[in-house]
């Protein structure tokens, strides 16, 4: 019996200390998001491209080469990346939901993949951007740093506790279209709140991103006019993205004076495509290509270059997967490191703040085809944000003189077709309509097919209209509220529940250490003696129910 007794303790110290060894293996996990922007990158390829800190980053990793947006604007891909499940699958597909007065309400088993990061034991923290069109529930992130990424918010992880693997997402803003303002922009009357945004993104412009690459050197698309201005513009984009380049360095440099880069996962992406007409707010490939690295602290697949095709929506289950955490059964995406490859991706694009749209697109490695489900609007209208950037001005210049050629004209004319096909291989610009050709009619067959099946496992909240589903999510137009906590005590443990089906529930300890946030309640927890306890709960979407104490 004393030999089966120091048996089952030698096992149990064996087992115990194995745990311990795996939750000490775990990475930690740093995703940075450069905004509206495409592979715009010496390491992708372009020649015009002044970023040397991501270049070295992707020769120490993997380069993945066909990645796509699940829409081609920031919001709707914003709650796709952060959930891992498509916008027209939940609510969150229309371009601010704001501009309609609600927040979506996502299915109730919904949540953001850094929230199940910290129940499966990890810290987190995010920086500058949320944007999921849910809300910002507090139960998310550790630690949500607002505003512009400061350069002590380039070492997020400085903020979070030391005993537990960690996981930062960075959002670097400079690439974001409202950066490529012009001296001569002017925001309308009927915007005066606009007009401090953009003198501050001038005069930062000025004292941070000098002028430095040559008009003369970049491509235009056939789809603008080359003119000086157009030129001048996307000029400034690759200025923009050498400041960001900048800001990647730094945290890469944080990480290896912090002695963590040997235990950290590196990915770096952008939200979407480039943030000029027809590449933002679109489902082209401008609109929706976007690049990808992964860098591994044991430097496994150095340099590699992968073609596996990637959607927005698989970047929640890979994530998970990389921390060892469970991957929940809401999850559309998949695992794009160990999973089944896919044969196609799928987007849409819906109402983009005040101009209604509705598109789907399905594309494989060579085929695009998209789907026109309002081909009696013009794909240009009237859009106020967007109308006041300088290659938008050249657009609506060229379109009233009538010196538009064919291609570019073709945006602002009605009907559209109903279907577009286009080989992004001979014509990755995407101006060819190609569903009218014979030649290419079992491709445009099977992507349709594609699409139909995605539709049907998916479903569409825009088959109906806005009002309707936001009546659902909000009855009566007013913003559900979350229920209170319940509180019950066994001994010094704490139970906590809430009647609201889906609330995400956190508490904090009164008084506390300086500094300390909400903790996430994953199951009862001991409550140390001489505090009192803070509770509160959020469902996704709802507003956040009131703070309840407890004195044990």
């Amino acid at each position: 019996m004393k030999q089966l007794s120091t048996f089952v303790l030698c096992l149990f110290l064996t087992i115990s200390a194995q745990l311990e060894a795996q939750d000490d293996a775990r990475p930690n996990i740093i995703l940075i998001v450069a905004e509206d922007m495409g592979p715009r990158l010496g390491a992708f390829g372009d020649l015009v491209a002044d970023t040397p800190s991501i270049d070295t980053l992707a020769a120490n990793g993997v380069r993945y080469t066909n990645v796509f947006s699940a829409a081609g604007v920031c919001a709707p891909n914003r709650s796709a990346l952060i959930t891992g499940v498509y916008p027209q699958s939940m609510g969150t597909q229309q371009m601010r939901t704001s501009q309609m007065g609600y927040e979506a309400v996502p299915p109730v088993d919904v949540k953001a993949f850094p929230e199940l990061l910290r129940r499966a034991g990890y810290a987190t923290a995010n920086t500058a951007k949320t944007d999921y069109q849910f809300g910002e529930p507090f139960t998310v992130w550790d630690i949500n740093v607002g505003g512009f990424a400061a350069p002590e918010d380039l070492a997020l992880w400085r903020h979070l506790p030391e005993d537990k693997p960690f996981f930062a997402m960075f959002n670097l803003v400079n690439t974001h279209e409202s950066r490529l303002v012009s001296e001569s922009t002017v925001p309308s009357d009927e915007t005066p709140w606009l007009k401090p945004l953009l003198e501050s993104t001038l005069a930062f412009r000025r004292e941070h991103i000098p002028n430095v690459t040559n008009p003369d050197d970049v491509t235009v698309p056939p789809y603008y006019p080359d003119t000086p201005a157009v030129r001048q513009n996307i000029a400034q984009m690759y200025d923009n993205i050498r400041f960001i380049d900048k800001q990647t360095g730094q945290i890469l440099v944080n990480l290896d004076a912090d002695g963590l880069a040997g235990e950290t996962i590196v990915i770096w992406t952008t939200d979407h495509g480039d943030g000029f007409p027809r590449a933002k707010r679109s489902i082209y490939d401008s609109g929706l290509k976007v690049p990808m690295i992964i860098r591994y602290p044991d430097g496994r697949d150095r340099g590699e270059v992968n073609w596996t095709m990637v959607s927005f929506v698989d970047v929640a289950p890979t994530i998970l997967n990389l921390a060892g955490a469970a991957v929940p059964s809401f999850i559309q995406g998949r695992d794009f490191l160990s999973g089944e490859p896919r044969d196609f991706i799928f987007a849409g694009r819906d109402r983009m703040d005040e101009t209604w749209d509705w598109q789907r697109a399905a594309r494989d490695s060579r085929f695009k085809y998209i789907r026109n489900y309002m081909p009696e609007l013009s794909y240009f209208r009237p859009l106020e944000f967007r109308d006041m950037f300088p290659i938008m001005v050249e657009l609506w210049k060229g379109h009233s003189e009538g010196s538009l050629n064919a291609v570019q004209g073709y945006y602002f004319s009605s009907p559209r077709p109903a279907d577009e096909l286009y080989d992004t291989v001979a014509d990755p610009f995407e101006v060819h309509n190609l569903a009218g050709n014979p030649d290419y009619a079992d491709d445009l067959a099977r992507l349709q097919k594609a699409m139909d099946a995605w539709l049907a496992r998916v479903g569409d909240e825009s088959q109906r209209p806005e009002a309707e589903m936001i009546e659902e999510m909000w009855p009566g137009g007013e913003q559900p509220v979350t229920a209170p906590p319940s509180v019950s005590q066994n001994g010094r443990q704490i139970i906590l529940a809430s009647e609201t089906p889906g609330a995400s529930i956190g508490y904090r300890f009164v008084p506390g250490s300086a500094g300390d946030h909400w903790q996430l309640y994953t199951g009862p927890f001991d409550i140390p003696e001489s505090t009192r306890l803070e509770t509160k709960a959020v469902r996704y979407g709802y507003q956040e129910s009131k703070v309840i104490e407890f004195h044990p």
